[in-house]
């Protein structure tokens, strides 16, 4: 991965998006659904896409709100659907054009009670509590957001009944249905003008945080006073920062509070790209530099991105934390604070995710639950307390509320970040000093990921990869202890291939956007061993092709 020269530094004007621009080709720009890339198409996050692409305009937003309608209305899903949009420019445009469409089509619409940005763990917090003994008029909701993404992009995600991300049956009928609008030319799509006045109201910030001291130890952050300084990185948690400190007793500080499309107060991330990753040192630099001075500002800072279901976390004592290590962290902590969880509640890890929670959930004796890649595939258990927490290497996580209880079945960067001020506050010890501790006790693992280039009709080949076409016995010198293309916690394919053996792993997955696959590769003999896997990789990924 080569870095951008200017990665980490200011945005410049000229890095900037034309936001009127953009708005423009939002309802003037028509995409061609004979064209590929021009088509609704759903990710682990919902459709994406730019304007300025066609791959991002009102004619998807459009055709995907009634392709939901008439989802909700196969699933016999009768209830009010929550709608919320974060902050980015292409945001309130979509969110205008899918309520158009749901209230044509008779929809019960809750929409924010302030007018505000609705962050995604809000909407999922909205539909588990106005769902909780409802066996009849179920809610959903829907989240106008891309998620991290660069300022010219927006999304589009269903959350269907369980609060969870939709699975691919949902969005692959709801993708379906919505090009075959778009062929159409959008006939069979109603819609009226919306007036805000005639939908209904939830108050999202107040229940949200409301409710925080039912899933963390308020009490304890406070009285500790652990200083605490949050960035929204402009995205919609940035009203909340301030109310929870304000219901809280909170000694947080709002690190910054603007607002705007066009995100020019960010610092590039690592390809010179606008991106509000929270996990990345780039686009966190202006953070991080904060909290690198002497004295440090604050115990604990957090970042979130745009939508706030990703965390950045940042400690005076270590900097901006691998999220790897975070999550090690944060299980360890959880599973020995939460009484009030059941006892045999199992710990949700992604393929993809370190193996240093394989170890922590071993030495609390819990059993470890890794599933594919994307936040769906934790929703079952967070709903029935199976597992106790869910977490992703790409910095989204979820858990339980202290009596066991789900709390969103979503990732939450709001929570995640939180959680590093109350472990702060109940041990006196940082979430860096606690990793330095799980390190001195198991080793401490390189961990990477890198992109190889390759061919579509090799993406494709790689996705629906039979184990037994990999013949090599070893990697990195090491003998093969499994191959795996399935999950083992709930035998759902990963859509790759996962390489494991004693002193470290790699698993190789496609892009879904670009021709290269990805590999991820971790081990725990040190920065050359992993070099060694991650070379081995390609050659026996090239080889499972090949065969």
């Amino acid at each position: 991965m080569s870095v951008h020269q200017r990665a980490g530094t200011p945005a410049r004007p000229e890095d900037l998006v034309d936001v009127d621009a953009l708005l423009a080709a939002y309802s003037e720009v028509h995409p061609d659904p004979k064209v590929d890339v021009q088509r609704v198409a759903f990710g682990t996050s919902g459709h994406r896409g730019s304007a300025f692409l066609s791959t991002f305009n009102d004619d998807h937003i459009a055709a995907t709100s009634q392709a939901i309608v008439e989802y909700r209305a196969a699933q016999g899903t009768d209830g009010p659907l929550f709608l919320g949009r974060d902050s980015h420019a292409l945001s309130e445009p979509a969110w205008l054009t899918a309520a158009e469409v749901f209230a044509a089509n008779g929809v019960e619409l809750m929409i924010d009670s302030r007018d505000g940005l609705t962050p995604t763990p809000a909407i999922s917090h909205a539909i588990l509590v106005t769902n909780a003994g409802r066996s009849a008029h179920l809610a959903d909701g829907v989240v106008v957001t891309p998620s991290h993404n660069p300022p010219a992009d927006g999304g589009f995600k269903y959350n269907p009944p369980d609060g969870g991300p939709a699975g691919t049956e949902a969005t692959s009928w709801i993708a379906d249905r919505a090009n075959e609008l778009l062929e159409a030319g959008l006939k069979g799509v109603r819609r009226r003008s919306f007036d805000t006045a005639a939908a209904g109201r939830y108050d999202y910030l107040g229940e949200y945080v409301a409710q925080l001291d039912q899933v963390l130890d308020m009490a304890a952050i406070r009285d500790a006073g652990v200083t605490i300084g949050a960035d929204p990185l402009g995205g919609a948690s940035v009203d909340y920062w301030g109310a929870i400190a304000e219901r809280y007793g909170l000694d947080l500080t709002v690190v910054n509070p603007a607002v705007d499309p066009a995100f020019a107060f960010m610092t590039l991330d690592w390809d010179g790209k606008i991106r509000m990753d929270c996990s990345s040192p780039y686009a966190m630099a202006s953070l991080r530099e904060r909290m690198a001075s002497d004295p440090s500002p604050f115990r604990i800072a957090t970042g979130n991105d745009a939508d706030a279901d990703r965390h950045g976390i940042v400690t005076a004592d270590g900097g901006l934390m691998n999220p790897n290590h975070y999550l090690a962290v944060a299980i360890g902590y959880l599973y020995a604070h939460r009484p009030g969880w059941p006892a045999t509640a199992g710990v949700g890890k992604t393929a993809v995710s370190s193996s240093m929670i394989d170890l922590v959930a071993a030495d609390l004796g819990r059993t470890l639950v890794e599933v594919p890649v994307g936040f769906k595939w934790f929703v079952p258990g967070l709903r029935s307390g199976e597992i106790g927490f869910g977490g992703e290497e790409s910095a989204g996580a979820s858990f339980l509320r202290r009596d066991g209880a789900p709390w969103s079945t979503d990732k939450d960067g709001l929570l995640l970040a939180l959680l590093a001020s109350e472990i702060t506050a109940v041990t006196g010890r940082t979430p860096t000093e606690h990793y330095r501790e799980l390190t001195a006790r198991f080793g401490a693992p390189a961990y990477a990921r890198t992109d190889v280039a390759c061919s579509r009709d090799d993406k494709a080949a790689l996705s629906k990869l039979d184990a037994s076409a990999v013949t090599a016995t070893e990697l990195a010198g090491d003998p093969i202890t499994a191959k795996l293309t399935r999950a083992p916690g709930n035998d759902a394919p990963i859509g790759g291939l996962k390489v494991v053996t004693e002193a470290g792993w790699f698993a190789a997955r496609p892009s879904g956007t670009e021709d290269v696959y990805k590999v991820y590769a971790e081990s725990f003999r040190g920065g050359e061993h992993l070099a060694l896997i991650q070379a081995e990789a390609r050659d026996v990924v090239a080889a499972a092709l090949r065969s």
